[in-house]
């Protein structure tokens, strides 16, 4: 039996950088279920058809979103 390839919920996601000066409120990424801290860089994904859903990323668990899963 074939796989069906991953659906990525994300692909058409508006996507905005927050510059570290920017940051000024603590966020949980997805990506990793980590902090993202006051004063770091990070994406800011908001799915066109759920605007409730925005979320604040990693960059780097954004990128690598395709291919990992959340940690746990």
């Amino acid at each position: 039996m074939a796989k069906r390839p991953a659906v990525d919920f994300w692909a058409d996601a508006e996507t905005t950088f927050v510059q570290p000066y920017q940051a000024t409120k603590t966020y949980l990424c997805p990506g990793c279920n980590r902090d993202i801290e006051r004063g770091v860089g990070h994406i800011v994904a908001v799915p066109p058809d759920a605007v409730d859903l925005r979320r604040h990323w990693h960059r780097g668990c954004w990128n690598g979103r395709a291919t990992r899963t959340p940690r746990r």
